[in-house]
């Protein structure tokens, strides 16, 4: 009995735990991002907006979640967070992980004095 009871937590649990984006409504969801990101998330408009193609998912979806929450403090990207639900957040980061990315790595040596 217990062992039946055990599986069927974990089958309702599993959805759950594999939640995650879906990069193809990502890519529909993007396309004010790119107004500011660039269409490939590769070429910002400006210097102090970040490139974010190839950024980590989990990265992307705290950022956006802080900036919704306001843990993160940016008037234009709080304000574009803002309207975004929980699935949103996922589909997005999922879609701009996954594309190709110049991202600039700051090698440790640089970080540590």
């Amino acid at each position: 009995m217990k062992g039946t009871l055990l599986i069927a937590l974990l089958a309702l649990a599993s959805p759950f735990a594999h939640a995650g984006g879906d990069a193809g409504a990502g890519a529909q969801k993007s396309k004010v991002c790119a107004a500011c990101h660039g269409a490939d998330f590769n070429t910002p408009i400006s210097a102090d907006i970040p490139r974010l193609a190839g950024q980590h998912e989990d990265y992307l979806v705290r950022a956006l979640s802080d900036y919704k929450s306001g843990a993160r403090k940016n008037p234009v990207m709080g304000g574009q967070a803002g309207a975004l639900s929980a699935q949103d957040i996922q589909d997005l980061a999922a879609y701009i992980s996954g594309l190709p990315g110049k991202l600039k790595i700051i090698p440790l040596q640089r970080l540590v004095r």
